[in-house]
């Protein structure tokens, strides 16, 4: 296992990051066990979860699921870099949503009792909150940290300039600010390139990549569906969409000899910016599987050729669309 610093923080995270959204809906608690221990075997250390996951209100499902599986212990929640999300609506009452002061301290309480911990590494806000003033943000998240119950503070689906306002309103305050911000990144969906990537090299914040695989499009899903495989309806009309480019990069993988899944997160590791993309297996066969990335170093010609396929956004702003 590869492992890298996350962001300009001296927290070294594996550079894939287990996503557990599947744990509950998708993966009984059992195979989640399952795919967590191997994880470890594997050398990786770093977890991601949301409050919300699970999907049924208010119950932190998943989370719940992480929390039993530290309980057998064995070294697993010391072995385990946790990190967390809020923003998410986690019940019906006003202040069960969003990132007020109340909620913060109470949705935090909340996952460190599911999670069977006294501490989150990495509180992560699932989302911008533009009606919270980051100054009330940051005071409740310094006096989390002041207590132990966190870590580290994370982001997830900011703006570049969010990022700028959180990072400006936590040095004001002397305060350490984000470390990460996970965003919808890959392949076919580049419109982080535009001001977010830069906005993360600039603060050092590490970047983790959610939906790497755009859903599957970017998984092998022709030869899938070839081979007998369904689909939703929302990934076949995407299909239609990206047909003549997933033809094209499904036959690129080919000349290269690898997954499609390994080479589209190979192209996120080889990004400046990335710390490591969220893998989300269902099954031990497609975590031991994804691994396989890491030995997959795509040289110069490569990348050119995958942005020929997938042209990006034109670059950093402002230059991508100004002179």
């Amino acid at each position: 296992m590869e492992y890298a610093h996350l962001g300009r923080s001296g927290l070294s995270v594996s550079r894939l990051c287990l996503g557990t959204m599947n744990f509950g809906p998708e993966t009984s608690e059992e195979d989640s066990f399952a795919i967590m221990d191997k994880a470890h075997e594997l050398g990786i250390n770093f977890f991601d979860t949301a409050n919300v996951y699970g999907w049924k209100k208010g119950e932190g499902v998943t989370e719940q699921i992480i929390g039993r599986w530290f309980a057998k212990g064995g070294g697993r929640r010391e072995k385990t870099v946790i990190a967390t999300k809020l923003y998410g609506s986690m019940g019906d009452w006003p202040n069960e949503t969003f990132l007020s002061a109340l909620n913060i301290r109470r949705a935090c309480e909340a996952s460190l009792k599911r999670l069977q911990t006294d501490y989150i590494d990495i509180y992560q806000m699932h989302h911008v909150d533009r009606n919270t003033p980051f100054d009330e943000i940051w005071e409740a998240m310094e006096v989390l940290r002041q207590q132990g119950k966190i870590i580290y503070v994370g982001s997830s689906n900011f703006a570049g300039w969010h990022i700028a306002k959180a990072q400006e309103a936590a040095k004001r305050r002397n305060f350490l600010g984000l470390v990460s911000e996970q965003s919808h990144y890959n392949l076919i969906v580049r419109a982080t390139e535009l001001e977010v990537l830069p906005a993360c090299e600039d603060y050092g914040l590490g970047v983790i990549p959610w939906s790497p695989l755009a859903g599957g499009l970017l998984g092998g899903i022709l030869r899938k569906i070839d081979k007998g495989r369904s689909a939703s309806e929302r990934i076949l009309g995407e299909l239609e969409k990206h047909r003549d480019k997933i033809e094209r990069y499904e036959a690129f993988c080919d000349e290269l000899g690898e997954d499609p899944a390994n080479v589209a997160l190979a192209w996120l590791l080889a990004q400046k910016a990335v710390t490591g993309p969220i893998i989300g297996p269902r099954t031990l066969a497609q975590l031991e599987n994804t691994v396989r990335t890491l030995e997959i170093k795509l040289d110069d010609k490569a990348l050119a050729r995958l942005d020929e396929i997938f042209p990006g956004v034109g670059g950093t702003a402002p230059e991508a669309y100004a002179w």
